[in-house]
């Protein structure tokens, strides 16, 4: 199996039974401090995204051949949407849509959820409306949803993968 492949693929699985076992009992094994330093690095990540500070984001994710985003991409042979894994490529990722024109990114708050999966992974979800015109979107807010993962690293948190999934309308009424 890939290198590439399997280090991921193993700490899903890792994460899956330890996700597994906490929610067996019910309990999140994140106390209410460590959630909000994970929600206030989610803040922050926005923060830098909507300023476009590319080195600072580069400092938010973990800095891995592991590391992974998931986005619109401008290349029809990786399909619409694909997986940029490792730091480079998301570097050179979020460089190419943040110069694209206007981005930015409004969150709601007010739904951000963060869950530990175990002491040192969580998760975050939150609904969030993108304007970018960047790989032939029109400068428009769309709906997305945001997922990330977060590995704590030493006493930080850092982004182990940033997906943004587009809302698909909803389907038109039936007569």
């Amino acid at each position: 199996m890939d290198k590439t492949l399997a280090s991921p693929l193993i700490a899903l699985a890792l994460c899956m039974g330890a996700g597994a076992s906490a929610s067996a009992i019910g309990n999140d094994p994140l106390d209410a401090a460590t959630n909000s330093a994970i929600k206030s690095k989610f803040s922050k990540l926005m923060e830098l995204a909507n300023k476009h500070d590319f080195k600072a984001l580069h400092e938010m994710f973990w800095q891995s051949p592991s590391a992974l985003l998931v986005a619109k991409s401008a290349i029809p042979s990786e399909g619409n949407w694909a997986g940029f894994w490792g730091n480079e490529a998301i570097d050179q990722k979020l460089h190419d849509i943040g110069t694209s024109g206007p981005v930015l990114l409004e969150p709601d708050y007010a739904k951000l959820k963060v869950v530990g999966l175990t002491n040192d992974v969580a998760e975050s979800y939150v609904p969030i409306n993108i304007t970018v015109s960047y790989a032939g979107q029109d400068g428009t807010a769309r709906p997305f949803l945001m997922i990330i993962n977060w590995l704590r690293i030493g006493d930080d948190w850092k982004v182990a993968s940033e997906i943004i999934l587009p809302v698909p309308p909803a389907p038109a009424p039936k007569d």
